[in-house]
């Protein structure tokens, strides 16, 4: 973790603002600018829900190193950001020639409904060690908020928890 030199996060819409603000360091000011469209009318973020703007921003690690930051913009789509944020990781790592992927990691934050029952959420998983496609990893922090507002609990899985998804690509669960 010494040599990252950038993370790049997805997520949906619960609790965006907050990672906004608090690590990407946003300044709240410009969320609440753009929230008034008090912002630059020539980009391009208006064509969307307001909090479903991205942001990038450097921030300095306790060791003096310079690390990037930034959550990709999100459609309202629930994990459809996943391929798009782990291509997005892969192309920095190939453009600055990273061949063991250490200097790029990928952060998905998914609601558990939506791991669960969003089907791109497989299938970005399954591309995880194909050479064309793989990271080196990512980082996949599901929060069981039990907001899946279309399915009863009992109606929303075959399995146990939301994360057994991953067991079939042999990925670590921590509970």
């Amino acid at each position: 973790y010494h040599q990252m030199d950038g993370l790049v996060i997805g997520m949906a819409h619960r609790g965006r603002l907050n990672v906004l603000v608090n690590i990407i360091e946003k300044p709240a000011s410009l969320i609440f600018a753009e929230f008034e469209e008090k912002t630059d009318k020539d980009n391009l973020s208006y064509a969307d829900v307001k909090y479903h703007l991205g942001y990038s921003n450097s921030r300095m690690t306790t060791s003096g190193k310079e690390v990037k930051l930034s959550l990709a913009f999100n459609p309202s789509h629930l994990e459809c950001v996943d391929p798009v944020v782990t291509g997005s990781v892969r192309a920095r790592q190939t453009l600055i020639g990273d061949k063991d992927r250490s200097k790029y990691m990928p952060i998905l934050i998914h609601g558990d409904a939506a791991f669960a029952g969003q089907g791109v959420v497989a299938e970005t998983l399954n591309l995880m060690n194909l050479e064309g496609y793989t990271t080196g990893g990512t980082f996949h922090i599901v929060v069981n908020n039990q907001i899946g507002f279309t399915t009863l609990p009992d109606e929303s899985r075959s399995t146990l928890y939301a994360t057994d998804l991953a067991k079939g690509f042999q990925i670590p669960i921590i509970h």
